[in-house]
């Protein structure tokens, strides 16, 4: 797919003046489900069309959330670099206080930042600290998705890692998934999605999906959730 072509994926994402929050999630993978090798070797599976595209999805919303395992392995910018457009606001995830201030993301004044922890927890960083109610361990995807919207954050990228996006799935708290799928094999290696298991066929999530090819040979599923959460209620 050609940067034309790329461009008429954008109507694919809901319009601005849709009501309330919109949270779109992009995961790059192998045909076999993989998301990074035996070593933690992810950069990159999928290939420069793909990384434009993920780029434009910063482009596309306000907000770009991830875990906090992942900006601590990656220490990524989270900002559109390969494409027109501003930068979103960063939002890490982080229950337990583990980030590290001296992240790139905290000093580069490109966009605010936020981490988003559990009530009463101390945070070390400079940024705008959001609480919310925490179920055990892990923070409650649906009132992150609030309390962002609270703070004028309504179109929302889940960026990573695969238990943040999977953790969101779950709560059925994703609009819209982007599967960037890879032509590559790894047989091994850590998986993309694991979710809550299902016994029946009947309890699978079946999205409205629409399917893009890149010319370097990547994938691009776009599946609708919002209909799969209305046929599996």
């Amino acid at each position: 797919m050609n940067i034309a072509a790329a461009k008429s994926i954008t109507p694919l994402l809901p319009p601005r003046c849709a009501t309330g929050p919109v949270v779109i999630a992009q995961l790059g993978q192998t045909l076999d489900g993989r998301i990074a090798t035996v070593t933690g070797a992810s950069k990159y599976i999928n290939g420069k069309a793909a990384l434009d595209h993920l780029h434009r999805l910063r482009a596309e919303v306000d907000a770009v959330v991830v875990g906090v395992g992942t900006a601590l392995a990656d220490d990524p910018q989270l900002t559109v670099r390969r494409c027109p457009g501003e930068n979103p606001a960063r939002v890490v995830i982080d229950p337990n206080g583990r980030v590290d201030p001296d992240l790139t993301l905290f000093s580069d004044e490109a966009a605010p930042v936020y981490v988003v922890t559990r009530p009463g927890q101390r945070v070390r960083a400079k940024a705008e600290v959001v609480e919310v109610p925490c179920d055990g361990e892990q923070l409650d995807p649906r009132a992150i998705v609030a309390a962002l919207a609270e703070r004028g954050l309504e179109r929302l990228l889940i960026e990573g890692g695969a238990d943040t996006l999977a953790r969101f799935l779950d709560a059925d708290a994703i609009d819209l998934l982007h599967i960037l799928m890879a032509p590559m094999i790894l047989g091994s290696g850590k998986a993309g999605l694991k979710l809550a298991p299902v016994e029946r066929l009947e309890e699978a999530r079946r999205p409205v999906t629409r399917v893009h090819v890149f010319d370097d040979g990547d994938v691009l599923f776009t599946c609708d959730l919002r209909e799969a959460w209305d046929r599996t209620s």
